[in-house]
């Protein structure tokens, strides 16, 4: 299914009247096993698709939550093609939510672009964001991806002016990851009041769906999001209960769902509650 698996399921929220509900989860943190349980449980906690980080030595667009997932995730042997495999155990049991990975060049660079694209597909992968390749030079990942039916999607940033927008939506497919802070994931939280002008003009520039990421933690914030966006995305919120959980002796994996759920039925209620207020 791939590019069609994240159409249908945006399409299909679309119809309900709700944004979708993205989690963000870091492979391999704090540990294979724990990673994939996590993983398999996403969906019944509520998450509509699922963007899974692989852990790199370098992350420069994340803060320190998902920077120390990172290096958890690392010290315990976590690769690229241990993040292939682990998707394709979860697409035994789930074969209809869409995943995302999200991540840097250089491993897919190791890799090679048609030869990943090739195994990301067969593992069950959907789309890619890749966070270090500017849209000027993405011509040759985007043709190993659009090869296999993958989608590439980008980033738009509050720094994305009129002009570099059509740039930055060549090519993108799936819909487009609008960052709502200037900065690094986990740090500042996002303003719906400034975000939704930001929103509309991203639109404006494609026919794709808008999701937004970067500073969204709390159900209050994440239901004022999906409020003006088509899609809201969490991430650090969800390292920071693997970190809590770990220093706290507890259930890795019952601390991060129960901290999807409350976001998810935020997200779910959000414009209905709009309108009965």
């Amino acid at each position: 299914m791939s590019k069609a698996r994240i159409d249908a399921r945006f399409a299909a929220l679309q119809a309900e009247g709700r944004a979708a509900f993205v989690t963000y989860v870091m492979s391999g943190d704090p540990d294979y096993a724990t990673s994939l349980e996590i993983l398999k449980g996403l969906p019944a906690a509520g998450a509509d698709l699922i963007e899974i980080g692989y852990p790199f030595s370098d992350p420069m667009a994340e803060g320190p939550p998902i920077q120390r997932a990172a290096q958890r995730a690392l010290g315990k042997g976590m690769t690229l093609a241990k993040t292939l495999q682990m998707v394709a155990e979860f697409r035994q049991g789930d074969a209809e939510t869409p995943i995302i990975l999200m991540g840097y060049a250089n491993p897919l660079i190791g890799w090679g672009f048609e030869a990943f694209a090739r195994d990301a597909a067969k593992a069950g992968i959907d789309g890619l964001i890749v966070v270090d390749i500017p849209p000027e030079e993405a011509d040759p990942l985007a043709d190993a991806l659009d090869a296999e039916g993958l989608s590439l999607i980008r980033l738009a940033t509050p720094t994305t002016d009129d002009k570099r927008l059509p740039v930055v939506v060549r090519r993108t497919s799936g819909f487009v990851y609008y960052v709502s802070v200037a900065g690094v994931t986990g740090v500042k939280e996002a303003d719906e009041a400034a975000l939704a002008p930001h929103v509309l003009r991203v639109r404006a520039s494609s026919v794709l769906p808008v999701a937004v990421g970067f500073g969204i933690r709390t159900p209050e914030r994440a239901a004022a999001i999906a409020r003006v966006a088509d899609g809201v995305v969490v991430g650090s919120a969800f390292v920071d209960e693997v970190a809590d959980a770990l220093a706290m002796n507890e259930s890795v994996t019952a601390r991060v769902l129960s901290k999807v759920e409350s976001l998810a039925k935020a997200v779910r209620s959000a414009r209905v509650e709009s309108l009965t207020v």
